[in-house]
């Protein structure tokens, strides 16, 4: 039964039926039983044949599950950055879709998806989720798993407005107060987060031959999130706090447990440490934005700041740069000096605006 000129149905599906270049009438399968996507095939081929090229016919694609995409795709991650993070949210997804067959994926279910998990989540935990899921189906495409509607399908989910404002970072005196009521595992990998900025992850995952250099004084990540090697100097703080750990004879992580077995997380314990620090409404990710905020509040120029946090670029440093009006009131005066001979530094340290003149 047809439905439009050169689109009909066998069956369930669309087909479509045109001419090439030389006047063969052809028959294409469209492989779906949307209408619009036979329609846009259609649409596709009629353009080839009038810039005289000989059409291509869409490749049939095996059915693949859910399933068979998550086993190939966890295997091509796994050397990569940030592998845990992504394996967490990728058992998520298999846990709701698990045998669904690739084609059948639509707008409307990922929506409705969302909706679901935002009842339980965050809009940028909610968005992580089908970050992941929109780079799946892309390799699902590029592996040739899937057709490119079901991806396009996918695209046109939008994610979700986040709010980013959240910048929680600890005073001075917290900071010490946190690190002594630690307990003594606890204790090195606040002192490393404080010091470094470095993501848990990357801190727990620290090993001391393939990290650790202490004769030159960096931290070496070769596999950071962002995919970039980064190379974090050892304060005098850090070098003794690493300097002080015992190495386990049977393990290469820096900290371990008894038994040499590297810590997976230690919620428990930094929540512990919280209570007895009197510290609320603060994170494990919020000692990063600590590292970061100090740094700044004490002149360090956003650019070497964003080095040192591993950013991709200065967009997301830049949530710091309020923290730096000293800073800025230096510079303006620096220019007011040498453009005009005349200086206001001293009188706003006289006031209190500023630390020293």
């Amino acid at each position: 039964m047809a439905k439009g000129k050169g689109i009909y149905k066998r069956g369930n599906i669309w087909w479509i039926r045109y001419a090439d270049p030389f006047g063969k009438i052809r028959f294409e399968s469209s492989y779906s039983t949307s209408f619009r996507e036979a329609q846009d095939i259609l649409i596709q081929r009629k353009k080839e044949v009038m810039e005289g090229k000989a059409p291509i016919p869409k490749k049939r694609i095996t059915n693949h599950s859910f399933r068979e995409l998550t086993e190939i795709y966890i295997k091509w991650i796994e050397p990569q950055g940030g592998y845990r993070q992504k394996a967490s949210i990728i058992n998520q997804l298999v846990e709701k879709f698990g045998g669904y067959p690739l084609r059948t994926f639509t707008t409307r279910g990922i929506e409705q998806l969302q909706s679901e998990r935002l009842q339980f989540n965050k809009p940028a935990t909610v968005n992580r989720l089908l970050a992941t899921l929109k780079h799946m189906f892309t390799k699902a495409v590029e592996w040739e798993m899937v057709e490119d509607e079901v991806l396009k399908r996918i695209r046109k989910v939008k994610l979700l407005q986040e709010n980013n404002r959240r910048l929680r970072y600890l005073s001075k005196e917290e900071c010490k107060a946190l690190v002594n009521a630690s307990d003594p595992h606890l204790k090195p990998i606040i002192i490393t987060a404080l010091n470094t900025g470095m993501r848990k992850e990357e801190i727990l995952s620290l090993e001391w031959d393939k990290h650790i250099d202490l004769k030159h004084g960096f931290i070496l990540l070769n596999k950071t999130k962002n995919g970039d090697r980064r190379e974090i100097p050892i304060n005098q703080t850090l070098r003794e706090t690493l300097q002080g750990l015992v190495k386990h004879i049977n393990s290469p992580y820096v900290f371990t447990d008894s038994e040499g077995k590297r810590y997976q997380d230690v919620k428990r314990s930094f929540n512990s440490a919280l209570k007895r620090a009197v510290i609320k409404d603060f994170r494990f990710h919020d000692l990063r934005h600590t590292f970061a905020s100090h740094l700044v509040m004490t002149g360090i120029d956003l650019t070497t700041v964003s080095r040192l946090l591993g950013h991709k670029n200065l967009t997301m440093t830049l949530r710091y740069s309020h923290l730096a009006p000293e800073h800025m009131v230096r510079a303006v005066d620096l220019l007011d000096n040498t453009l005009n001979g005349k200086s206001t530094i001293q009188k706003l340290y006289n006031q209190g605006v500023v630390s020293n003149a």
